[in-house]
């Protein structure tokens, strides 16, 4: 479906007036409308499907649903984190019969996507991040997401061995408790290298300014940052830049090796198709959809990417036998004693947070280490 229809089927759910006189959005395109498809499934994306990073990524997941009988998949990409959102769900849910909606973008939950599921109470909507409560929001909501923390402090481990100014930078767009946990992930894997190594992270304040990042980057090397890292949602022009200044880079989202052959190192990537894929399957099976899907590495929710030429063996060697203690799962990246970056204790000596601690969605520091503020 071109990009050119999909923005037609907006603009006439906006001319809503019109359309309800003329009974058209219920005479016309009827809610479940018979399709082909047994089912139709639906996924926004608040960039470009082809960004190298979060939206290719769930891009990329989308797709690999395309072969399945009887399923029918429709996208709409750039689509803002405002009503915007809305009216799209709302032209997948009257125009195509979809009746599974994956709104992946963080700004999408509230009070867009909620809104969506009080109009439409029988379509199933599952959104990307840790935002679902079953004690306040609908049940035909609910949320998924990954363990990348883990992929970020593997990150950490290679970042670790590599630095030879013992700073790394991280570029970061908003400090939410999942952008948190990877910033203190990646720290913490480098100082499972070297406890000396510290990272500074700047926050742009958006998903995507290409502008902003680029600076971002920038200000760190000048600082001395010789590996960069990010949570934007398209590592792109960071990557680019840190290469393009001699810094060695890791990856997020998906593979950004080809954009820097010989500075990428690794990258934390998500692995889409095996989330969509188990929520296919219950839906063609009629089984009820769950509402809190969380997985890791040992899950196939998320991956690494292959290490780059730049990898000595001492530091693959780390790199694997880390990655085969997370692969058994009960991994613990938070553990005490540890402090934020402002004195306060957030773990005791003995006390662990394993990767499945629902506390740590709620994350709100920085860790001892991390050069920065979420203020």
């Amino acid at each position: 479906m071109t990009d050119k229809f999909m923005l037609s089927r907006r603009d006439l759910l906006k001319t809503s007036a019109a359309g309800a006189a003329l009974g058209l959005a219920s005479a016309a395109f009827p809610i479940h409308a018979a399709r082909a498809a047994a089912a139709t499934v639906g996924f926004i994306y608040v960039g470009p499907k082809d960004d190298y990073g979060y939206n290719q990524a769930h891009a990329e997941g989308a797709a690999s649903l395309k072969g399945i009988e009887g399923i029918s998949i429709v996208e709409e990409e750039n689509v803002p984190e405002t009503v915007d959102v809305q009216k799209t769900m709302e032209s997948m849910i009257n125009l195509d019969g979809a009746s599974l909606i994956f709104p992946t973008s963080f700004g999408y939950f509230d009070p867009h996507m909620l809104a969506m599921c009080a109009k439409f109470p029988d379509v199933q909507f599952r959104h990307c991040g840790g935002m679902w409560n079953k004690d306040k929001h609908p049940m035909n909501a609910g949320s998924y997401f990954g363990y990348i923390g883990m992929g970020q402090y593997l990150n950490g481990v290679v970042a670790g061995h590599t630095t030879k100014s013992k700073k790394l930078g991280f570029v970061a767009a908003k400090p939410i408790p999942q952008v948190l946990l990877n910033i203190n992930s990646f720290l913490l894997g480098a100082r499972a290298v070297d406890p000396a190594i510290t990272c500074q992270v700047i926050f742009t304040g958006e998903w995507s300014l290409a502008v902003k990042e680029a600076e971002a980057t920038n200000a760190l090397v000048d600082q001395g940052a010789d590996v960069i890292t990010c949570h934007v949602d398209s590592p792109k022009v960071v990557v680019e830049t840190a290469a393009g200044r001699g810094a060695f880079v890791c990856g997020y989202h998906a593979n950004q090796s080809p954009l820097a052959p010989e500075k990428y190192l690794t990258g934390a990537e998500w692995n889409w198709a095996r989330v969509y894929k188990m929520f296919v399957d219950d839906l063609i099976a009629g089984k009820p959809l769950p509402n809190f899907t969380r997985g890791g590495l040992a899950d196939g929710f998320v991956k690494m990417s292959p290490l780059g030429p730049a990898v000595g063996e001492a530091t693959r060697k780390q790199f694997d036998a880390t990655l085969a203690e997370m692969m058994k799962g009960g991994f613990s990246v938070i553990k005490g004693p540890l402090k934020s970056n402002k004195g306060a204790v957030v773990a005791t000596e003995g006390q662990a947070f394993v990767e499945t601690a629902i506390e740590l969605e709620s994350m709100d520091y920085l860790v001892e280490g991390v050069v920065g503020s979420t203020a």
